[in-house]
């Protein structure tokens, strides 16, 4: 299972083809758009998700999970 979901952008309109069910089971989520890409990305419920950039693009989407002591 992919970390995230590809979110189709309309080449027309340059917007985004959106359609979220703002619930999606209470977990909270961000979308990260850059280089004409957007993608969906569940956050952990422990743990942190941090967007690395590298020469003002987006290098990658790190996932830091982790449990509570």
């Amino acid at each position: 299972m992919l970390p995230f979901k590809e979110i189709k952008i309309d080449p027309r309109t340059m917007k985004l083809g959106l359609d979220i069910d703002i619930i999606r089971g209470n977990k909270p989520f961000i979308v990260v758009v850059g280089d004409g890409k957007a993608k969906l990305y569940d956050l952990p419920e422990h743990g942190g998700q941090t967007v690395v950039m590298h020469q003002g693009r987006i290098k990658r989407v790190k996932s830091e999970d982790g449990d509570e002591w």
